[in-house]
């Protein structure tokens, strides 16, 4: 959601009827029985869009991956998903899944504040951002988002969306009004119901994600989603390293003329061999 997208007011009734890339490779030991995560990140401004809005986070050492997508305009939305990506960079690993939950929903609060605080000084109506967090500790994963930046589970052969958009289109598929196809065309499409800084009280949505050695997680903001297939994604994941994925489905995305900002991070799940990496600075 960048210059032209609308956010629902809250508790508002819901009708029924520049490139910069970072890629890492690193992997992670995080308590007695580690994962090792090979991971790769990627933000483009797109084809049309002259500011990126969004930013992107990949540090493996510290279990941490984030996409968030900035709304409010140039030197507003890009504040926004970097204040996020910045704030959430800044946290330490937990020992445990559900302390790293705690800390990173406790700090998207924080910001929150921040940023409706902002908006207020610069006399704006919101500067908020969408985001979609990736966390590890020990063998246990989990994810927290708000919007519609997604996280994606590819286990082959099948590709599985894992979060659901806080989004007006899909609050009518959930009510049978429109179908998964029409919701990609129907003109309120950039409508989110959920994004930090938009609201006073922030919801969040935080849910285990069941892995297993081979699993390729994929987070990312609309702008990929909307323009590249679900099967297209799974068979970029299903042949290509991280590294090599983030680069095809941004290439896919500017071929369909990326009328939107395109960030995303690919997370590969491996048994762990021992190596410990230092955590990688934000992309922002």
């Amino acid at each position: 959601m960048i210059n032209d997208d609308n956010l629902l007011p809250s508790g508002a009734p819901l009708p029924l009827p520049s490139s910069r890339t970072d890629d890492t490779g690193d992997s992670a030991m995080l308590g007695d029985h580690p994962l090792r995560f090979e991971s790769s990140a990627v933000t483009h401004v797109g084809m049309v869009r002259k500011v990126n809005e969004d930013a992107v986070l990949d540090q493996s050492g510290r279990g941490m991956w984030a996409v968030a997508d900035g709304m409010g305009g140039h030197a507003a939305g890009d504040f926004a998903s970097r204040t996020i990506v910045q704030t959430l960079s800044r946290l330490p690993p937990a020992p445990t899944i559900s302390v790293y939950v705690r800390s990173v929903q406790t700090s998207l609060q924080h910001i929150n504040e921040l940023l409706r605080q902002e908006a207020a000084r610069r006399e704006r109506e919101t500067i908020g951002a969408t985001v979609a967090v990736l966390v590890a500790a020990a063998d246990e994963l989990a994810c927290l988002w708000a919007g519609d930046s997604r996280l994606y589970r590819f286990r082959r052969p099948r590709l599985e969306q894992l979060t659901r958009d806080h989004s007006y289109v899909q609050e009518l598929v959930d009510a049978g009004a429109l179908s998964p196809e029409e919701a990609q065309r129907h003109p309120m499409g950039n409508v989110v119901t959920r994004a930090v800084g938009a609201h006073e009280t922030l919801e969040v949505d935080a849910h285990p994600v069941i892995t297993r050695p081979g699993d390729v997680l994929l987070l990312c903001t609309d702008g990929l989603s909307k323009v590249v297939s679900d099967d297209e994604i799974a068979q970029v994941l299903a042949t290509r390293r991280p590294a090599e994925a983030t680069r095809e489905l941004v290439n896919l995305a500017l071929l369909r003329g990326a009328p939107d900002n395109v960030s995303l991070v690919v997370v590969r799940v491996d048994a762990d061999t021992g190596t410990v990496t230092q955590p990688v600075t934000p992309v922002v």
